[in-house]
């Protein structure tokens, strides 16, 4: 029996919005929780697929290397970065964060 698109959407948000403040997670191990581990990429479509108007705190989300997955020019990696920083999470001068003191569960 197949899941549907919105069904994985769902319990790809659900372990999202578990994400403490401060703490971050990253696409492979939201995928993993969610039962379809390998699958970082559908993790990225789910977000990409949530209203503009979610409270699911997507911007805690990063890759695997502690990065922001988003372009750079992009007002949403801005957004991203400001919100990661307004709960405390310190970047690197390397653009990166430390998955050890801020990564999540």
């Amino acid at each position: 029996m197949a899941v549907s698109k919105q069904a994985i959407n769902e319990r790809i948000w659900q372990i999202v919005a578990m994400i403490p403040p401060g703490r971050v997670c990253t696409y492979g191990e939201i995928a993993r929780q969610a039962g379809m581990p390998g699958a970082a990429r559908r993790v990225g479509k789910a977000l990409r697929d949530l209203p503009d108007d979610t409270r699911i705190p997507w911007y805690r989300v990063v890759n695997a290397g502690g990065r922001i997955s988003l372009p750079e020019s992009s007002p949403s990696r801005a957004f991203q970065r400001t919100q990661l920083e307004t709960e405390g999470v310190v970047f690197s001068a390397a653009n990166k964060l430390n998955l050890k003191r801020y990564g999540w569960p």
